[in-house]
Order: structure tokens, then sequence, then C-alpha cells
């Protein structure tokens, strides 16, 4: 049995489960009481975007969008998430048998990671797996989808329309949900952030995955491009949850790192 351990619990998140499910009630609290359009909390999403940084910045972002990932009780939660650490040629897929979370382990779905290495010909490089931008997403899911089996899927230099087509081939199961992990525009003052971030999300919200090359700077450009060429492709809709930007935890808006979290619909 060989299991994947965090690598960034204690940094980018809380160790401890009891901590991070406070948070959580926190932030859904927020929710309940903010939200105008309540509608939205019942959406059933087919794939979700989400930020990766650590979750005092950005875990109300994301925990919007996992509080909808649990309308979906889906069988299996694939992540997929840029390579920060380690210069990797195409996309590596975690070969363990479980994840380790503070809620508990996740089993890992063997037999969809051995079909996705022999229809997209995925590596496994383990040194790839040491990874924030997917790892800070397994906590959301095993606290919101707790029987759900995971993929970890890790990009370095990757053809977008390659990843496209992995993603399209992932949502032809109605039982799997896709997670896209992504930051936005880092450390600009708070308004060349939002300039630059408000390029990302339109072309979230028009599915055009050109209009990323004309400004955005999401350090998962890959991840959204794929994400958005597969939409478009199998008639899902977008739909924008949140922005807002590591000021809103710290105050300084002279540096800033831009979140958002984003749904696609059928």
């Amino acid at each position: 049995m060989t299991i994947r351990k965090d690598a960034v619990a204690g940094q980018f998140y809380p160790a401890s489960s009891t901590e991070i499910e406070a948070m959580i009630e926190h932030y859904n609290k927020i929710l309940d009481e903010n939200l105008k359009e309540k509608k939205v909390l019942n959406l059933i999403p087919r794939a979700i975007i989400v930020p990766h940084a650590g979750y005092v910045y950005s875990a109300f972002t994301a925990n919007f969008a996992y509080r909808l990932l649990a309308n979906t009780h889906a069988k299996r939660v694939v992540v997929i998430g840029p390579s920060h650490r380690v210069y990797l040629k195409g996309t590596s897929v975690s070969d363990y048998d479980s994840y380790e979370t503070p809620f508990g382990d996740l089993p890992i779905d063997n037999t969809l990671i051995q079909d996705l290495k022999e229809k997209f010909g995925l590596i496994f490089a383990p040194e790839a797996h040491q990874e924030h931008s997917t790892e800070v997403q397994m906590p959301f899911i095993k606290r919101y989808d707790p029987d759900a089996k995971v993929v970890e899927l890790v990009y370095g230099d990757e053809n977008p329309a390659r990843l496209a087509e992995v993603v399209d081939y992932l949502l032809e199961d109605p039982d799997t949900v896709v997670v896209i992990s992504t930051d936005l525009s880092h450390y600009y003052d708070i308004e060349k952030a939002n300039r630059l971030d408000s390029i990302c999300m339109q072309a979230v919200a028009d599915l055009n995955p050109t209009e990323l090359h004309h400004g955005c700077e999401a350090c998962g450009k890959i991840g959204i491009e794929a994400m958005l060429i597969a939409a478009k492709k199998r008639g899902l809709k977008p739909v924008l949850l949140d922005y807002r930007t590591s000021a809103d935890a710290s105050g300084d808006t002279s540096q800033v790192v831009g979140y958002m979290s984003a749904a696609f619909v059928e």
C-alpha cells in the first residue's frame, strides 16, 4: 500500500482537521448570510476552477466551489495542477494507492490511472507529486465528498490541446468531476492585478481560450485553457463564483496574488 504523504500540511493549510473544519464552517456562514443568489449553491458542477495558495488567503474562494462539488456526490475527483517545484515535460499521474489528508486518507482510482497511462501516454514522475497546487485541494475533497476516489495530475511543459483531450475524456463519465487548480496574477499592485485577472475571468466567462493569451498571467493557465477547450466542446456553461486577492486577508495592496473560483455546469 503506497501512500502519497502530505507535503505542505501545517504550511499551506492546517494539519488539524478541526482547524480546517472551523474555517469551512466560518466561510459557509458568510456565504449563507451574504450570498444574494442563493440558487447558485444548488448548482451541480462537472468541473470547477479553484486557487491553491495558503488557506488563509484563498480558502474562502476555493470553499465556494467545493461546496457546490458536494452536490455532485461524484465517485471520483480528478485534480489537475501545475508543477511549481520541478521541471516536467508533459503530465504526470500520481500512481499511489491513497492520498493522505487531515480528514483521513482518500483512495486513489488506480484503474483510471492505468487507463490514462495507456490512452494518453501519461507518465509517473514521483518528484513532481510533492506539489502544493494539487495537495491543497485534497482536504476539501475529503471533507465535501468523503467517499470519492481521487486522481492527481501534475503538468509542466504541456500542450493545452493535449491536456484538453484528457479533460474531455474524463468528462465522458458522469460520475467524474474535474478540478482545475490555479492562482491568477502574482505580486502586482492591486490595480494591475485586478486588470490582469479580469482578462482571465473574462476568458472563462466567454469560454474563449484565445483571450487567455492577451494578458492573463495565471500560473495554471495551461489547465484553464484545457478546461475551456473541453467545456466548449461539451457545451458546459461557466459560472464565475468568487474573486479576491491576498489583500483581502493581508491588507497589503502593494503586492498581491489573485484568486478566482468557477464552476462548469450542464
